[in-house]
């Protein structure tokens, strides 16, 4: 397998440190090469574009560019923000000539350019692509049989279509064909692809708390023992803000929220502690 590009994002080295554990441990234990550029920066989780659309493109392309110059082809993140904040800046490279000439310039004066050669996949997209479903299946150690899970997927790794690409935005399925492999059941409930307020937290906090609140309620309808997510950012709203959300839609329960390497990783018989389960806020009982 080729060496590929790790993107973690923020979130994955900072309050989500169970995700880029978690994350390493499933890629040592199915030999994925992820190689850490250190020269990799935030990509701005659309803040910068608020400030100057320009800089929010620079800021990126040069990290697409830095995979380049290094030889990578596929560029993996575990974060959805990242993934959306990558892909849309390609889009506008590979499709806007004179966009790409004006960033280019610019990127001149670090030694870099942006030729279009690197895709950028979340991970869960790349263990897809590179092993399937059936080897996947072949590679699980404890299968995890009777385990009803929701999969939650929010917003950034399937909207917009146009620019993301992988599937369908009104019925993906990545997450179910994930979770069929590990040997769970899926149960997607109507909320699946909802927002869940995060990035409308700061100025709508109840507000943000209401939209969490309604996802796990329909994760509980559904009969979910725990619900299973590729954003770090949804990660937090679910898991850390769980009691705080669920009161502002009058519910009580609890219910466990993992990412997709710590589901993963359960199955293919990985130590809890190195998944970081010891650090989700919603205890998870293995």
């Amino acid at each position: 397998m080729e060496m590929v590009a790790f993107y973690p994002g923020c979130a994955a080295k900072g309050a989500s440190k169970e995700l880029y554990e978690s994350t390493v441990a499933v890629s040592e234990e199915l030999g994925i090469p992820l190689v850490e550029l250190p020269q990799f920066s935030c990509c701005g989780a659309g803040v910068l574009e608020e400030v100057k659309d320009i800089l929010d493109i620079v800021v990126n392309a040069r990290n697409l560019a830095l995979a380049e110059r290094e030889g990578f082809k596929t560029i993996v993140t575990v974060c959805s923000t990242c993934l959306l904040v990558l892909k849309r800046t390609k889009y506008h490279l590979d499709n806007d000539d004179d966009l790409k000439e004006k960033v280019n310039n610019l990127l001149e004066k670090e030694g870099l350019e942006y030729k279009g050669e690197v895709d950028v996949k979340h991970f869960h997209w790349f263990l897809l692509d590179e092993f399937g479903e059936d080897e996947l299946r072949r590679r699980v150690k404890k299968p995890l049989q009777s385990l009803k899970v929701y999969p939650y997927y929010g917003c950034h790794t399937v909207r917009p279509y146009e620019i993301l690409g992988y599937e369908p935005s009104e019925n993906p399925q990545s997450l179910e064909r994930l979770i069929r492999a590990v040997g769970a059941q899926p149960v997607s409930g109507e909320r699946r692809l909802e927002c869940c307020g995060f990035h409308a937290f700061w100025p709508n906090p109840n507000g943000s708390m209401i939209l969490t609140g309604l996802n796990l309620k329909d994760a509980k309808l559904c009969g979910a023992d725990c619900i299973v997510t590729p954003c770090p950012l949804c990660h937090m709203n679910l898991d850390a803000n769980q009691g705080r959300a669920l009161k502002e839609v009058g519910e009580s329960f609890s219910i466990p929220v993992l990412h997709v390497p710590q589901l993963l990783g359960l199955a293919l018989g990985i130590e809890p502690k190195r998944l970081g389960l010891h650090r989700n806020i919603v205890p998870v009982n293995c």
